[in-house]
């Protein structure tokens, strides 16, 4: 049997955009999830530091570019329908633009939601007040 291996997401079947998840590439855990379009997808490729789309801004986002946390990334994954992205990668600095390591900091349970990060920066001083 012959499985056929694409080299890059189908960005034109996912709408341009296709999730990318960012993934601690020593501990495994999960920091963040972004958007990447092609020219994202390209660019993190040849650069090696990650790059997302951000729709918000309707722009490239290299990671770090305001913060300097920047994303190196160790490697790249696309999944079985070729539609989401994983990228192990070496997180410098907070990956949440609200300063933890992770996005994924609150906990959800049936009677509350908590914190169980711990802020590593606080996103005035790297952001400035919004």
């Amino acid at each position: 049997m012959t499985i056929e291996l694409p080299r890059v997401p189908d960005f034109e079947k996912a709408g341009g955009l296709v999730p990318a998840i960012a993934q601690d590439a020593e501990n495994g855990q999960v920091l963040m999830m972004a958007w990447m379009n092609r020219e994202a997808f390209d660019e993190t490729l040849a650069t090696g530091q990650a790059v997302y789309f951000s729709r918000s801004r309707n722009k490239l986002w290299r990671k770090g570019e305001e913060s300097g946390h920047q994303q190196q990334v160790e490697s790249i994954f696309i999944d079985c329908d070729a539609d989401t992205v994983l990228m192990k990668v070496h997180q410098h600095g907070a990956a949440c633009h609200e300063g933890f390591r992770s996005c994924f900091f609150r906990q959800i349970s049936q009677d509350k939601t908590e914190i169980i990060g711990q802020r590593l920066v606080n996103p005035d001083d790297v952001y400035g007040k919004k």
